[in-house]
């Protein structure tokens, strides 16, 4: 059994918090980069220049690579051989989220009630989802997500005689709604299985891999190339002006579901991907 305080939990998640809303990963910013040089329009190029030089900024200078520094999410795989103690969990976690969006001067985006809707001015709190696996290790992802892109997300609750091609139809169409406004050069993240919050969840979490790595399941890995090949010669590109880089990458979790479903969730997410991944 090993032991870890929640003292390190807060003060690992607010680095993350600052990090993550600094610097993008370096799968984003080398799509970026790659679809800067690829890229066949020459206004979507010149968009794609100008995320480059923002990023530059935003390191040099030290602040957000975007305004809306997001409604933080936090997904904690806990070994089930780790005691944590100190306070809760989830009051650590979100101690974390507070200190970060205070020490960054992150812009805090977060409401208490979603109809009164006064805001924390802390942006907490966050959203948690945790897991317990194997081992003695807390693996901590944290990936602020904007609300841009999030407000273009969608859940279909698909018949199983739609198969496959209900499934393209759902994401490809998602992003199609989404047009300019999730702020393109997107990442798509996909659930498919289980049931309604599964899916979306599965999304979500789909959206804090590395594009540059496909799925293991060998249809799913497929689906994913062909997918972005499609989305890709949607007539939106970067900043919606058009362009061949719609999309910088799209990721494909599955999970088994009911006989009599098909579950499929789209969370778009803009080319600010951000997500950080520490291991205590």
């Amino acid at each position: 059994m090993r032991t870890i305080h929640t003292d390190e939990i807060i003060k690992e998640i607010s680095a993350m918090c600052i990090e993550s809303n600094l610097y993008l990963s370096k799968d984003i910013s080398g799509a970026i980069h790659e679809g800067a040089q690829t890229e066949t329009s020459q206004l979507g190029k010149k968009i794609l220049e100008q995320l480059e030089e923002n990023m530059r900024i935003a390191s040099e200078e030290q602040i957000p690579i975007c305004q809306d520094t997001g409604m933080t999410i936090v997904f904690l795989k806990i070994g089930q051989d780790v005691h944590i103690e100190g306070m809760p969990v989830a009051e650590a976690v979100n101690e974390g989220i507070r200190q970060g969006y205070e020490k960054g001067y992150l812009r805090k985006s977060v409401v208490r009630d979603p109809l009164l809707r006064e805001n924390t001015k802390d942006n907490t709190p966050g959203i948690i989802h945790y897991e317990i696996v194997p081992g003695d290790r807390l693996e901590i992802t944290v990936a602020p997500k904007g609300f841009g892109s999030e407000n273009m997300s969608r859940i279909y609750m698909l018949k199983p005689a739609d198969g496959i091609e209900g499934v393209k139809d759902a994401i490809i169409n998602t992003v199609k709604e989404a047009g300019p406004n999730a702020c393109p050069p997107m990442v798509v993240g996909v659930g498919i299985g289980g049931d309604f919050e599964k899916c979306a969840m599965m999304a979500k979490e789909a959206l804090t891999r590395d594009i540059s790595q496909y799925s293991e399941i060998p249809y799913v890995r497929e689906l994913e190339i062909e997918i972005l090949e499609k989305i890709n010669s949607l007539p939106i590109g970067p900043g919606g002006f058009g362009g061949t880089t719609t999309a910088l990458g799209i990721n494909i979790n599955t999970y088994p579901t009911h006989i009599a479903g098909l579950p499929v969730a789209v969370n778009i997410c803009c080319h600010v991907a951000r997500h950080i991944k520490r291991i205590l």
